[in-house]
């Protein structure tokens, strides 16, 4: 499969593939964590740079090919196999990212994905020009998008199983070899075969660039992505702040400035006319969550927060967000009003859970904890009481 490869480059491929697997992996991550419109961004940014790793790892292993010397490249094929590429990726991460991740749903995105790392590939290969034709063995084509599926789909899962730590070093590494695998498997059964003269007029008909032209683009797309990779390890204050408050979750980390208030008030009753005729409704002890298999309940105690979508609900346990079918009016009057509070008109936290307040923009910010610590907005109109029930008291009240 290797045979008259540059080793080196060879391996500078599933690098360079893996580099820019764990930097898009580790930006959808924060998709499920990161609520408002920037989620279109991470994920924008993930699909960016996942597609910019396959794209970079396959001219990088066709750069360390035995290519006949006056090969070129055509310019057009060459982006458009970049442009199948940040499609396909950004589909198959829209949905892993967004939903509960089922079977179906991650089956059917690691088809699409692994699809789309052979269609750049071969689309890639179309844009090679010189005095030869290429050839494909077909079983070798099927044997290549089959690699690129199984193991885009095993990368898929791992990153799923566990979003962070040393489950996302081996999903980015399986998706490394996923791209690799599937590049040079194809390779295998490619063929060159000769032209004759009258034949030989590939570059005429469209813009070509010399391999040196593309060493120097595959040069500064790997200094792009081993900057990002960088990046990604630096380490964000925010998501560290509530190691800070480990011992005493309930207190959260403000400025010293704000002084201590009196006892929390009383929240506000849910039911209509405050509960008036009514006797009064026990709090739930657990939530329904939907999953592939069915139904299940989670602990309220385990819950961190319920943000609403549409009709439903999702709710967030502090490791990822699930399904619930109940809408966020339901959910409002079903938990417990001493330990949960509408934030938002689109999210109830769970105040036990709180580790980081602070204030953005015209409203606020909280910080629930957990191992995948996330943030909630809070409406103008309720800094007061998240502050009450926190035991804060505003400068107003001072």
């Amino acid at each position: 499969m290797f045979e008259g490869h540059d080793p080196y480059l060879v391996a500078l491929s599933v690098a360079v593939a893996s580099l820019g697997g764990y930097t898009g992996f580790a930006l959808a991550a924060r998709i499920r964590n990161t609520p408002g419109v920037s989620n279109r961004l991470l994920l924008a940014g993930a699909a960016a740079f996942l597609a910019v790793g396959i794209w970079t790892m396959h001219f990088v292993g066709m750069l360390a090919a035995p290519l006949p010397s006056d090969t070129v490249y055509l310019v057009l094929p060459t982006i458009i196999s970049f442009l199948i590429c940040a499609l396909v990726v950004g589909i198959s991460l829209f949905f892993v990212s967004i939903g509960e991740p089922s079977l179906k749903r991650v089956a059917s995105s690691a088809v699409l994905l692994g699809v789309g790392i052979a269609s750049m590939h071969y689309v890639g290969i179309h844009g090679l020009a010189g005095s030869f034709a290429i050839t494909h063995v077909k079983t070798m084509v099927l044997l290549s998008v089959l690699v690129a599926i199984v193991t885009a789909y095993g990368g898929l899962r791992a990153f799923l199983a566990q979003q962070e730590g040393v489950r996302l070093i081996v999903s980015s590494i399986v998706f490394g070899m996923a791209v690799s695998g599937m590049h040079y498997t194809a390779m295998l059964g490619m063929h060159f075969e000769p032209l004759t003269g009258e034949a030989h007029h590939h570059a005429g008909g469209g813009l070509a660039a010399s391999q040196q032209i593309l060493s120097i683009v595959v040069a500064v797309l790997c200094f792009v992505i081993a900057a990002g990779f960088l990046l990604s390890l630096v380490p964000d204050q925010r998501r560290q702040a509530p190691a800070s408050v480990a011992a005493n979750p309930v207190a959260p980390s403000v400025a010293p400035a704000e002084p201590i208030a009196a006892p929390a008030i009383s929240p506000r009753p849910v039911a209509p006319l405050g509960g008036l005729g009514q006797p009064p409704r026990a709090p739930v002890p657990r939530l329904p969550v939907e999953s592939a298999d069915g139904t299940h309940f989670i602990d309220t105690a385990n819950v961190r927060s319920v943000r609403a979508d549409a009709h439903y609900t999702r709710v967030h346990d502090g490791t990822r967000e699930r399904m619930c079918p109940w809408s966020i009016s339901e959910a409002e009057a079903q938990l417990d009003p001493s330990l949960f509070l509408r934030v938002h008109r689109s999210h109830i936290v769970a105040i036990p859970h709180v580790a980081l307040v602070r204030k953005e923009g015209d409203g606020a910010v909280l910080e629930l904890d957990g191992p995948s610590p996330h943030r909630v907005p809070v409406s103008r109109a309720k800094i007061a009481e998240v502050k009450a029930r926190l035991g804060l008291a505003s400068r107003r009240q001072a």
